[in-house]
């Protein structure tokens, strides 16, 4: 899924918190749009592996949920809905579609890997893909909740996410294309630093490598 989407989700996530601990409410929306995006921070570097542990990052969070239960502060329930939501991204996203350049094409067998089991999860697809009208719809339904119950600079990411959503859906499909006409036409004179961190997938026969 894409990356508004993971980031309205970890918000979603501190709503209870606002409604139970009103005094919470901003670490925690604060939280979980920080661990909603952590996950895709490793977009460059090994996508979906190198920041990417859907069981670690739940056990993590169950952990650090039962803590905050028991000693609400400021940062025990900042740290829980983190991990709750750096959780949710990487467990969610073998919901999605995998990792090839045109996910929509289904040729892709990894989705996740998981560091505990040490092997990718395969893609299910359920959302197809990230920027696919499934997942801007789910960024809608996300969006929706948090529009009625938060105000200030929350709101306004709130709707700053929904804008992102709008465009990547809207070009998401010609992308791929971008890409390799790009690296095509520039990759011969790109430094060997920049090549070989750009994902496999866009530059095939560069020498180019994910890991």
């Amino acid at each position: 899924m894409m990356l508004p989407t993971h980031a309205l989700a970890g918000m979603v996530l501190a709503l209870p918190v606002a409604v139970a601990a009103p005094e919470f409410a901003p670490v925690a929306l604060a939280a979980g749009l920080a661990g909603g995006v952590l996950p895709d921070l490793d977009m460059y570097v090994g996508h979906r592996k190198t920041l990417h542990y859907p069981v670690y990052f739940s056990g993590l969070a169950a952990g650090a949920l039962v803590v905050a239960l028991v000693v609400p502060t400021a940062l025990t329930v900042g740290l829980a809905v983190f991990l709750l939501g750096a959780a949710l991204h990487s467990v969610t996203d073998v919901f999605g579609g995998g990792l090839e350049l045109r996910p929509w094409e289904g040729t892709s067998d990894r989705a996740v890997y998981s560091h505990y089991h040490g092997e990718w999860i395969a893609p299910r697809r359920y959302v197809g893909y990230d920027g696919s009208p499934a997942d801007f719809l789910l960024s809608g339904v996300l969006a929706a909740p948090l529009l009625v119950t938060v105000d200030g600079p929350f709101r306004l990411a709130v709707l700053a996410g929904l804008a992102v959503a709008v465009v990547y859906t809207a070009v998401r499909r010609v992308l791929p294309t971008l890409a390799e006409r790009l690296v095509e036409a520039y990759g011969p004179v790109l430094p060997g630093v920049v090549l070989s961190n750009l994902p496999a997938r866009y530059c095939q026969g560069t020498g180019a490598d994910e890991g």
